[in-house]
């Protein structure tokens, strides 16, 4: 059994060849500081250039640094979660390779974690990025306090902290790994954040493009249904169905009312379809909703074992 170690630092990377190098001596230097063990995990998304090369070279010179070759790239997400499930420190970080973090914020990060706090994530108040960048992120940061209540600044951050228990149950894909300090709130984690520097990128290019956009945003979409509806999907699928339905049965009073009053609905007919188009979607989504609660509950138990804190 692997011993249990204090840092793991869990770092996805691409075409990052000029950064790997520079970044991993200032972790080891804060790391060695704090008299911390710890690990580096770096996992190669699909680089084309010869990040990998240097980091085999890193790692033959330091069995503390680990490397993850990906069989091309398959986005942030899928590296997160390759690297989660390799570590085995007590607190884990993320951090982008591009140099843009400084690991001398890592001791505000723990110290932060002392408070009582089980996930912290990196204010970039100062940012040095395009501002094609910066607007569409604090949009999101703003549909994401508004949609989920949980209130971040920056929720785009890549640099964060968090315990192993928040990291233990996590399923990531697309574009889930911005918010995963959602999925910790919701579970009552305690989430928190500290201001943290944000350097200019010095080497290559940044690999954000508007496309990115899009997905963050129907992932925050997904977010939302995932931790608020997923074991009542009823709810979800129910409150639109019910609120279709009686828009629908409305607008059939309505119609109902002019033909009695009126005897014709003459001009009228795309009114009484648009009640009737109501009522149906109402329908399908109460069913909708019903047919989900049957599946979910056709697989049996709920194991919250994850939820448990503490037993004494």
């Amino acid at each position: 059994m692997l011993q249990k170690l204090d840092l793991s630092f869990v770092i996805p990377v691409k075409n990052e060849s000029e950064s790997v190098d520079t970044l991993v001596h200032e972790i080891i230097d804060v790391a060695e500081k704090s008299k911390k063990t710890y690990e580096i995990i770096f996992i190669d998304d699909g680089s084309t250039d010869n990040t990998f090369e240097i980091l085999k070279k890193l790692n033959h010179n330091n069995k503390n640094i680990k490397v993850l070759q990906l069989r091309g790239n398959f986005g942030k997400s899928t590296a997160l979660q390759i690297g989660f499930d390799n570590t085995h420190g007590k607190i884990i970080f993320t951090m982008d390779g591009d140099l843009q973090d400084n690991p001398k914020e890592i001791p505000a990060f723990l110290a932060k974690l002392d408070e009582g706090y089980d996930l912290v994530s990196g204010w970039k108040k100062t940012r040095h990025d395009p501002i094609s960048k910066v607007i569409p992120s604090r949009i999101l940061n703003f549909a994401t306090y508004k949609l989920t209540g949980i209130k971040l600044h920056d929720i785009n951050c890549g640099f964060k902290a968090y315990r192993r228990d928040v990291i233990s149950d996590l399923n990531l894909y697309g574009e889930l790994y911005r918010f995963i300090p959602i999925f910790a709130a919701k579970q009552n984690y305690k989430v928190g954040e500290i201001v943290v520097e944000h350097r200019e990128r010095k080497h290559g290019k940044s690999k954000f493009g508007w496309e990115r956009n899009i997905k963050g945003f129907l992932d925050l979409l997904t977010t939302v249904f995932l931790t608020g509806y997923l074991k009542r999907p009823g709810h979800f699928f129910g409150t639109f169905g019910l609120v279709s339905f009686t828009l629908g049965f409305l607008i059939g009073i309505y119609i109902a009312y002019l033909r009695i009053t009126t005897g014709s609905i003459q001009f009228r007919h795309p009114l009484l379809y648009l009640g009737m188009l109501l009522m149906i979607i109402g329908i399908q989504l109460i069913s909708t909703g019903l047919i989900a609660e049957m599946v979910i509950y056709s697989k049996g138990k709920f194991d919250y074992s994850s939820n448990i804190k503490e037993t004494i």
